[in-house]
């Protein structure tokens, strides 16, 4: 079953565009087995090397200028989908957001090599105030990076073929079955690395009804917004008393939160995926009573309770060194 070999020359630039189109789109299909098969074939002078280059190109553009575009119009709900697609739902929107506040453009550059960073790229480039035609040039760059890496990678490995036609035979063999094994084993690992985290995710979680309650009641809460300032500008609004910290600013000043209160903690992320993670940090820092928020901010503000207006001075100070 030589997959690559067979497929690749058969549909040849259609395919790969339609490949590179789909793992763009966000479908957890690897597309770096094709693009090496097609490297390899490069040298063999089954295919061409630069219309391989100009056919990934395509399909990359047309999802990522997709993908803007349409963050631009629906932001959050955008992410929320791309994470479940990817996922990987607890780094992902952060750690492309905290890219973006420190590199901006220059982010597209290697968006593509990053696990968890290519698809979210563009919805969030685009969140960022990003001009498209920005956005075109830096894209288009990072995106022939990732691509001519790949392809020359196959080319390599293809000029190693050609010289040795044993290693040819093998490679018509069992190409087919090793990348179809390369692609399970990438799904299962992530499957398992999910629900790993989901289980993790859903103990110890605080319901938003027994939080009014407890904030109804009076009873002294130290709530805990993680969102990043980029999810502010939507709905600058906050849950009654909550102040703002990032997950790294508040791991960092753990001796400045009260262990005499419950501590609950709540973003818009996901499974309530930061929140649970930032817990489980500081349990280890500690600090036992610290719960996530379940359904987060949306659920809160979901339910009709109350929220109260961002202030700047619920930012909390920078760590001195």
């Amino acid at each position: 079953m030589a997959l690559p070999e067979n497929l690749l020359p058969t549909y040849g630039y259609l395919l790969l565009l339609a490949w590179v189109l789909v793992e763009q789109l966000g479908i957890p299909l690897p597309a770096a087995p094709a693009l090496l098969a097609a490297g390899a074939l490069s040298a063999q002078h089954e295919l061409s090397f630069a219309f391989a280059l100009l056919a990934g190109l395509t399909g990359s553009l047309i999802a990522d200028s997709a993908w803007f575009l349409i963050g631009r119009k629906y932001g959050q709900l955008v992410l929320r989908l791309l994470c479940k697609l990817s996922f990987e739902p607890a780094v992902c929107v952060r750690r492309t957001r905290e890219a973006f506040v420190r590199h901006r453009a220059l982010t597209l550059l290697i968006a593509k090599f990053v696990p968890g960073l290519g698809t979210l790229a563009s919805p969030i480039a685009a969140q960022s105030g990003l001009g498209f035609g920005f956005f075109i040039l830096f894209d288009t760059l990072g995106s022939a990076l990732w691509l001519g890496s790949l392809l020359t990678v196959g080319r390599f490995f293809g000029d190693l073929l050609r010289r040795d036609p044993r290693l040819l035979d093998w490679a018509g063999k069992f190409s087919g079955v090793l990348l179809a094994l390369g692609i399970l084993g990438l799904i299962v690992w992530r499957v398992i690395r999910r629900h790993m985290i989901l289980k993790q995710l859903f103990a110890g979680r605080l319901e938003p009804e027994k939080l009014k309650r407890q904030l109804d009641a009076g009873e002294k809460i130290f709530i805990v917004d993680l969102r990043h300032p980029l999810e502010l500008l939507p709905d600058p609004n906050t849950l009654p008393g909550a102040v703002h910290f990032s997950p790294e600013a508040l791991a960092a000043r753990s001796d400045e939160i009260p262990r005499d209160r419950d501590v609950v903690l709540y973003c818009t992320c996901p499974s309530e995926a930061t929140a649970a993670r930032t817990a489980m940090t500081l349990h280890k820092l500690g600090i036992e009573r610290v719960r996530p928020l379940r359904g987060d901010y949306g659920e809160w503000k979901r339910l009709g309770f109350p929220v109260e207006p961002f202030r700047q001075t619920l930012f909390a100070k920078p760590v001195k060194p």
